[in-house]
């Protein structure tokens, strides 16, 4: 489609299957009560207020808003078959892709510098580790992911569309928009990606040389130490393992002129639910802490509605029996 003026609006031209309807719909319900059920626990149970399951509960916040940001998209242009956007809700919804995903690197970041200084310094831990650090370091996640894909966001936002406007992709990526300008974006390209790396290799080094020096430390640990440190860190590494696997399958297949586009497609839509997906499963299934917090949770939801129910039963039980028209009653049966 080609056009006079600037664009106005574009189409998304992703997946035309509608079968990934119920797909998109369950996995988003799975990513909204996963991740809504970490941070209910992390805000409820007392046993759970230290500096891990507080970042965990920040990364679930941040999986949720990623999602939140791509999906309903997806699923309306399934449903009402409108695939238009505005140009300022691309750029919009591209900016937010790109910012929520740099801070949720950002966070795994901050939680393997957790593990560093409860394994490598463990008596001096909670000296570290204060509220007022933990709070400084996730407004600095935060603040990384919102400041670094700013730039190329911005450059995106001032080039000039004038056609064709079909965006072949499921939601506003940056690749997929930036090639649709009507003028030579090289040098875009290149600042776009320069950032990218930096977010993805300099996170990536940082959480690599934490756990460098986890594994100096246990290797002067006996064995049952191991194995606890281990356990510790196991659902971490997991999910950096599939954030940043995933992550640079995106990037490669960007790169590779013959990837196929559905094939892409696929891939980033992969990209943008996996993490999370499986951070809440990850972190469930590994941690018997947050299995006993929900345990708690459950029979406290048992035991409050038991006693409700108590109290009704005994409430209807007491007005039954100083009812003098019920008494009246009885007295006319007998």
């Amino acid at each position: 489609m080609n056009s006079s003026g600037p664009v106005e609006y574009f189409i998304l031209d992703g997946l035309k299957e509608r079968y990934v309807i119920p797909i998109f719909f369950a996995v988003y319900v799975i990513v909204l009560s996963g991740n809504g059920m970490i941070i209910y626990l992390v805000r409820t149970d007392p046993k759970l207020n230290t500096p891990m399951y507080f970042f965990l509960h920040n990364l679930s916040f941040s999986d949720i808003v990623y999602t939140s940001v791509t999906i309903p998209k997806m699923m309306a242009v399934f449903l009402t078959e409108v695939k238009t956007i505005s140009k300022t809700g691309c750029i919009i919804q591209m900016y937010f892709v790109l910012s929520i995903g740099v801070t949720g690197r950002a966070l795994l970041t901050v939680m393997a510098f957790d593990r560093y200084v409860a394994i490598c310094n463990p008596l001096m831990y909670t000296t570290i580790m204060t509220r007022r650090l933990r709070i400084l370091l996730i407004f600095a996640s935060w603040g990384f992911g919102v400041i670094i894909v700013l730039p190329p966001a911005i450059w995106a936002s001032l080039l000039p569309y004038c056609g064709p406007n079909v965006v072949r992709h499921m939601f506003c990526d940056h690749s997929s928009l930036v090639i649709l300008a009507c003028v030579d974006t090289t040098r875009n390209g290149i600042f776009a990606l320069t950032n990218a790396l930096i977010a993805l290799i300099g996170t990536f080094v940082l959480i690599f040389i934490s756990y460098v020096c986890i594994g100096k430390a246990m290797s002067k640990m006996s064995k049952a130490q191991k194995l606890k440190v281990a356990a510790t860190c196991v659902a971490h590494l997991i999910a950096v393992f599939v954030s940043y696997v995933s992550a640079t399958f995106v990037y490669i297949s960007y790169r590779v002129a013959r990837f196929d586009p559905d094939v892409r497609i696929v891939i980033a839509v992969l990209y943008s639910v996996l993490t999370p997906l499986l951070n809440p499963i990850i972190y469930s299934l590994r941690n018997k802490e947050l299995q006993d917090a929900m345990k708690r949770a459950f029979l406290d939801t048992r035991q409050d509605t038991t006693g409700a129910r108590r109290v009704i039963d005994r409430h209807h039980q007491l007005t039954h029996r100083n009812n003098p028209a019920t008494d009246e009653k009885k007295g006319r049966v007998k």
